[in-house]
């Protein structure tokens, strides 16, 4: 059986938009200006800040009273806020149906990311995943797609990857030979040492695309 694997934060779930409101509702219980939202936006940079190095800054700026706050908003926040389009769902349905092995591969905590996976259904819908803390190796590095494999029990000739990240999920794919379809949300690819193998605009597309490839 083929392997597909899928990016999770932006990709298979829109983990900014679940953040911005959360922040937001944070902002509001909190009395907290309404203005901070960019700024909280800036400092989390899609999740790739470090959870200790925002939950400082948010406790510089907003104070140790709220620090609990911060906690909740930092582990559960953007978890609790996310959703699986219609689409996604029924591409990744489509995909098992044809014979495919899907497996989300996402770095993260294990903790965060598995509440989401569990909140939107992805646990029925997918054959595994891995995430980075328990498998002890980020994206892009190769380790964490052969565990990807091994978790399914599945091979990563004629894989496939699927991710917004052209360095974590496009990089790494060509890192273990397999191909890759990156999702653009509308951005332009800027890499110019490395391409994807192909371009779609959310992750639906992007399963169809390797469906009829």
């Amino acid at each position: 059986m083929p392997l597909l694997m899928l990016d999770l934060d932006n990709t298979l779930v829109d983990r900014d938009a679940a953040f911005r409101e959360a922040a937001s509702e944070f902002l509001a219980a909190h009395g907290l200006p309404e203005a901070d939202l960019g700024w909280l936006m800036s400092a989390d940079a899609s999740g790739y800040t470090p959870r200790r190095t925002i939950a400082r800054a948010m406790t510089d700026r907003y104070g140790s009273t709220v620090a609990p706050a911060i906690r909740t908003l930092l582990d559960h926040g953007a978890a609790d806020h996310v959703t699986l389009p219609d689409i996604t769902r029924a591409a990744l349905t489509e995909a098992t149906a044809e014979g495919w092995t899907s497996v989300i591969v996402t770095n993260g905590r294990v903790a965060q990311q598995e509440l989401k996976i569990r909140t939107v259904g992805l646990d029925s819908l997918v054959h595994g995943w891995v995430i980075s803390e328990a498998a002890g190796y980020k994206k892009p590095a190769p380790e964490i797609f052969h565990a990807a494999a091994t978790a399914v029990g599945a091979s990563l000739r004629g894989a496939w990857m699927i991710g917004d990240s052209a360095h974590a999920d496009v990089l790494g794919a060509a890192g273990v030979g397999a191909c890759s379809v990156w999702v653009s949300g509308g951005r332009t690819w800027t890499e110019g040492a490395y391409r994807p193998t192909g371009v779609a605009l959310d992750a639906a597309s992007a399963v169809h695309q390797v469906l009829g490839g």
